[in-house]
């Protein structure tokens, strides 16, 4: 026997009679055979739908057409997508994001919030995010679920700046939140070309953009161990990194009232310089960052790196109590990054001596050859700095000839430290193993 769940549904109506009333109730019912006798099963009771409804139903199970109430033929008008929308929305709903805004529902949180979702879904400039929620231009449903209705482009502005005077007291909450005595702390500084003139911290520095022609601003951005964002500061264009990681040093301590931590930071950030003048021997900062390749280059010559150490385990732990005095440096290497780094430098010298190789030929032709030390100088000048690989390039020019040649010392320099990395910290292994402090 088939399973009577597979066989289609249909609309029935009994009618009865009650002291001379006529009672009709409608179901959906299956009907079927079973050993020989037709069986009915109730599905449900749809007497309580309105007729308009119940109509719908029962042209659409008569017809396999979906029908409105008159009979005419369905049509989509507009269908908006929702899917994106209520992941986002869902998301930063779970996470608490609109409590960390304001506790208490308002306009101007909604519009953070849409603009916020608009940015993960169609990243763009708040003149499309407005745009994508005008009833006539709209893009799905993120003004319907927050209840925006229509949205003025001006209204975003305005709701940013109601963001902004609540900057201080958003970041307490997150601090309050995720920053614990003896976090975690990680921090980074980015840049970004800047088109006003109206603030002050707009000045020209090291541009992360490639503007240079532009001025900028710096921002730095602080985050707990799970890479939450937890406060954030702008400061001026000229900002170098180590100086962004001093003022923050000062404002996690004084602000968030945090005495334990440890800050983990780029070899460009938490320099040497910064380690003696604002981290070491200061109850309660440690702190996790990497050295520069002269400093991995000088334990390499002192012999405290054991390449058929690595080559067995990839990581080592050594100490070197002259220049790290009560550090831990952690040798690591990534076999992939060194097979990368090696195929990068033998193409880049490769393409370097192509373009050498055309010099060398312009001073040995017979027609017009290149003569004059200067001129054979400027033109090699000009190829040489190209690929960044002059320190590998051994140069002779004379009045009318250029030869060149790898500086093959320097090379094989180089090549050892090929996926080399140091990780240096004051964090002690009881309170945190080698594997540890590489992945933090």
């Amino acid at each position: 026997m088939s399973n009577p769940n597979k066989r289609p549904v249909h609309v029935a109506e009994i009618k009865k009679s009650y002291k001379g009333k006529v009672h009709v109730s409608t179901y959906l019912r299956r009907t079927f055979r079973q050993d020989g006798k037709v069986k009915h099963e109730t599905v449900a009771n749809i007497s309580d739908l309105p007729d308009d409804l119940l109509a719908v139903i029962k042209n659409r199970l008569a017809t396999g057409r979906p029908l409105v109430g008159d009979g005419g033929t369905m049509k989509i008008h507009r269908s908006l997508p929702h899917g994106n929308v209520a992941a986002v929305l869902g998301t930063m709903r779970n996470i608490g994001l609109d409590q960390f805004f304001a506790a208490r529902p308002c306009r101007e949180r909604s519009l953070v919030m849409a603009m916020i979702a608009d940015r993960i879904i169609s990243p763009g400039s708040k003149l499309s995010c407005a745009t994508g929620m005008h009833p006539e231009t709209v893009q799905n449903t993120l003004a319907q679920e927050l209840q925006l209705g229509e949205v003025d482009v001006h209204e975003l502005y305005d709701a940013m700046d109601w963001l902004f005077k609540r900057q201080t007291r958003i970041e307490n909450k997150l601090a309050n939140t995720y920053l614990k005595d003896g976090t975690l702390i990680l921090f980074d500084v980015s840049s970004s070309f800047y088109t006003g003139k109206k603030s002050d911290l707009i000045t020209h520095g090291y541009s992360r953009d490639y503007r240079s022609d532009r001025p900028q601003i710096v921002y730095g951005l602080l985050c707990d161990s799970e890479g939450r964002p937890i406060a954030v500061e702008v400061f001026p264009g000229n900002t170098a990194d180590p100086n962004a990681f001093t003022s923050i040093v000062a404002q996690v301590r004084k602000r968030f009232g945090i005495t334990n931590l440890v800050f983990v930071g780029d070899r460009g950030m938490i320099t040497s310089k910064r380690i003696d003048e604002d981290l070491r021997d200061v109850e309660g900062l440690e702190w996790i960052s990497a050295l520069r390749s002269d400093g991995i280059r000088s334990l390499v010559d002192a012999g405290k790196i054991d390449r058929a150490l690595l080559d067995e385990m990839d990581l080592a732990e050594i100490t070197d109590d002259k220049n790290f005095p009560g550090e831990r440096l952690i040798v690591c290497r990534n076999p992939l990054l060194a097979d990368k780094r090696a195929r990068k430098r033998e193409e880049l010298l490769k393409a370097t001596e192509k373009d050498l190789d055309k010099v060398v030929a312009a001073a040995q032709r017979k027609s017009n050859p290149l003569r004059g030390e200067k001129e054979i100088g400027i033109t090699v000048g000009q190829v040489i700095g190209k690929h960044k690989m002059k320190k590998h390039i051994e140069l002779t020019i004379t009045e009318n000839s250029f030869t060149y040649a790898r500086r093959a010392d320097n090379i094989a320099t180089e090549a050892a430290l090929d996926g080399l990395y140091v990780i240096r910290t004051c964090v002690t292994k009881d309170r945190m193993k080698s594997e540890s402090v590489v992945l933090n």
